[in-house]
């Protein structure tokens, strides 16, 4: 039986804390399952019973972690927010527990590129989704798609870059805060002034800013 975050037993809630906190303290490799026996007071026979493998098991304790803290509290507080302002709303729920746990963005990401990660998508999509629905009501679907696909594109890509050590945590919000006032404000004079710019520039290439900023 694998037992997700929802389950009512208290077994596997005490199991699942341990991980979590685990998880927080040491990371994804960190977790070891005779540790986590000895502290959750059971036998490694009923984690397997319970979870399957020690991915799974994982993957139910961020799960878990995540529905506890970045999944909360997703419902507007001002009704007359900007497109922008409710966005990076939902963004900073979810990031900003990572900030203060880097090891858990680290061991999310490992867990969701690995076997079974999906769940942590369903999971992430399932609970944002009504929210950013309230967030983006009334826009074009067009626009709507186009706004989805780069934000959860560049959502991924950075997680990706903190955990390779490309990036530091904290640049990850700001970043996603550029690309949202980017995306929800006219850019066209920036974009006007940049081919005037261009015309006039021997090397535009040359001006580009460097790839590890970005």
């Amino acid at each position: 039986m694998n037992v997700g975050a929802g389950h009512e037993s208290e077994t596997s809630r005490r199991i699942l804390t341990v991980v979590a906190d685990s998880l927080e303290r040491a990371g994804y490799d960190g977790v070891y399952l005779q540790d986590v026996a000895r502290a959750a007071r059971v036998s490694l026979s009923t984690i397997y019973k319970m979870f399957g493998t020690r991915d799974q098991l994982i993957i139910a304790a961020l799960e878990q972690w995540m529905a506890r803290t970045s999944y909360t509290d997703l419902a507007a507080s001002d009704p007359d927010e900007t497109l922008g302002d409710g966005l990076m709303r939902l963004f900073r729920r979810v990031f900003e527990p990572w900030e203060r746990s880097p090891k858990m963005l680290e061991a999310y990401h490992k867990a969701r590129t690995g076997p079974g990660g999906d769940r942590l998508e369903t999971q992430g999509i399932a609970a944002l989704l009504p929210a950013a629905g309230a967030v983006l009501a009334g826009a074009d679907p067009g626009y709507l798609d186009d706004i989805g696909r780069v934000l959860t594109g560049l959502s991924y890509g950075l997680i990706s870059r903190y955990a390779a050590g490309a990036i530091q945590i904290t640049d990850i919000l700001p970043t996603l805060e550029r690309a949202v006032h980017r995306i929800t404000t006219d850019n066209r004079t920036a974009a006007e002034h940049a081919h005037l710019r261009r015309a006039h520039t021997p090397n535009p290439a040359g001006t580009l800013p460097d790839p590890a900023n970005w």
